[in-house]
């Protein structure tokens, strides 16, 4: 669990978190979204801390959890996250060229995760469920249907201003 990532933590906030699902291992899933949604990651020194603070758990248990589930990341994600679908009906109908349109206008490069001020995250997924709006595009959970490039432009141009 070695991150190059520094996140100060807020242990009293960590307690509150804790405390709201009654200090129950079995509600360690739930804890680890709320702290998610707190930081936009699950911060090492979160795990660490959640490990040796409940009981029966370890920080080593507590990683487990964090890296077994898709739904959690280690990576500081952006204030927006946005998902771009490749899947069969999104791919033949144009979620490469959507996704590369993001990628120029924000900048990112081919493994980057975010960008660099922390304001998007950009990722692909095999399916969003919503095939027959293809080529889909979410962005903190809102659904941007039948994406093309110039549509995406003007989606995050419209975000970049809101921004200023």
């Amino acid at each position: 669990m070695s991150s190059t990532n520094s996140h100060k933590i807020d242990t009293t906030k960590l307690d509150e978190i804790i405390n709201s699902y009654g200090g129950k291992k079995s509600n360690l899933i739930a804890i680890l979204q709320k702290v998610q949604e707190v930081y936009r990651y699950l911060p090492e020194e979160a795990m660490i801390y959640i490990g040796t603070k409940m009981e029966g758990l370890s920080p080593a248990t507590v990683y487990g959890v964090a890296t077994f589930y898709a739904q959690f990341s280690l990576e500081p994600k952006g204030k927006y996250e946005i998902k771009v679908c490749d899947g069969t009906a999104c791919h033949v109908r144009g979620s490469m060229p959507v996704l590369n349109a993001i990628k120029a206008r924000l900048d990112i490069k081919d493994g980057q995760l975010t960008t660099d001020d922390g304001l998007f995250s950009l990722e692909t997924v095999s399916c969003l469920g919503a095939c027959g709006l293809a080529p889909v595009v979410v962005i903190n959970g809102k659904v941007y249907p039948q994406m093309t490039s110039d549509a995406i432009k003007i989606v995050l141009d419209t975000l970049l201003k809101e921004e200023r």
